[in-house]
């Protein structure tokens, strides 16, 4: 799975526009001769942990540097943020930052994800239950992000929580709640949603059909095929076939990176289960990401009824069912000779 690299809960809106505008006064005791300011040449001090708030301005951020004795003026911070367009990027959470820095390297390290302390990373694809691991790694107690999922508001048209935390990079300040926190990945994915246009699609499928379709096509192939994908599910739906996908099985039994699926494994009891149940699943088996939400809205053309991945990186479209045959000898044989094994090496 692709990790997702988008950096979210962005200091206000704009942190550059609050630099400009928000701290007007302090802006205009500036010293035209330049701030005091440590040489960027000089060796570091000590990590020290800096605590960036939710809203926090450009002038906020420079006094804590200068507190802490990171930077020798919060003036020479704040010039070199109102030139550095990045400084919008600046997430809220504990950053772990070296004293005695210049202005410079000190909004460098600001920026550094791997600096920032229980960074939450949601990869394309993860389930909820994999979410609240990372959540409880991250410093939330286990107990009360179960309640904030349970207790979530949904956007309209969505009836599952499954699905909408988006798949993104995620910091939060200290002190920041379970249901918060839960709240601002449900924003974000409503967000996208709205982008991709997911709740104003025309057509037979809800918006949640639409995202339950995605999280299938995200779980099922390579991006490059998603859009083959998302065709071969709305071809078995509209003939009333059933979609017979494995990973819906995977997600019953919790069983990820699997390829093979055994014949015992499709009998199993549950709604989720596309190999003895008609149509999409109750709800999503993860948590899509933008590709793979765009192919559910917008499917190739084809009349494709089967798909197999035959090898790492070969995988097949057909409406044959003989062809489909061959191929799945094809994968047989290729499973048994450790294909597959060998390209996770």
């Amino acid at each position: 799975m692709i990790v997702v690299r988008a950096q979210v809960l962005r200091v206000a809106s704009a942190l550059l526009i609050v630099f400009l505008f928000t701290v007007g006064l302090h802006q205009l005791r500036l010293s035209p001769q330049g701030a005091p300011d440590f040489s960027c040449n000089e060796p570091a001090g000590q990590a020290v942990s800096i605590d960036v708030s939710t809203g926090a301005t450009g002038a906020d951020i420079g006094r804590l540097l200068y507190a802490n004795k990171v930077i020798k003026s919060s003036e020479s911070f704040f010039r070199i943020a109102v030139s550095d367009p990045r400084s919008s990027s600046i997430a809220p959470g504990r950053h772990q930052i070296d004293q005695h820095l210049c202005a410079k390297d000190a909004l460098e390290q600001l920026l550094d994800g791997s600096r920032i302390s229980g960074l939450i990373k949601i990869f394309e694809g993860a389930w909820n239950v994999e979410i609240v691991d990372q959540m409880v790694k991250a410093g939330f107690v286990k107990s009360e992000v179960k309640v904030a999922l349970a207790a979530a508001n949904l956007p309209q048209g969505i009836t599952s929580i499954e699905g909408i935390l988006f798949p993104a990079q995620y910091s939060f300040a200290q002190g920041t709640t379970a249901a918060d926190a839960i709240a601002s990945m449900i924003t974000r994915g409503k967000s996208e949603f709205e982008k991709i246009g997911i709740f104003s699609a025309p057509g037979r499928y809800s918006a949640q059909d639409l995202v339950t379709m995605a999280s299938i096509i995200q779980a099922e192939g390579d991006e490059r095929d998603f859009s083959k994908v998302s065709r071969v599910i709305r071809n078995r739906l509209e003939i009333g076939m059933p979609l017979q996908m494995d990973s819906t099985v995977h997600y019953i039994k919790s069983t990820r990176g699997k390829i093979f699926l055994s014949t015992e494994s499709t009998l199993l009891r549950s709604p989720y289960n596309t190999y003895r149940n008609y149509g999409l699943p109750p709800g999503p088996i993860g948590n899509p990401g933008s590709a793979a939400l765009v192919a559910a809205l917008d499917p190739a053309v084809g009349d494709w009824i089967y798909f197999i991945t035959v090898a790492p990186g070969d995988t097949r479209f057909t409406a044959s069912n003989s062809q489909f045959s061959e191929w799945k000898l094809e994968y047989k044989r290729n499973l048994k000779d450790g294909l597959f094994s060998r390209s996770k090496k």
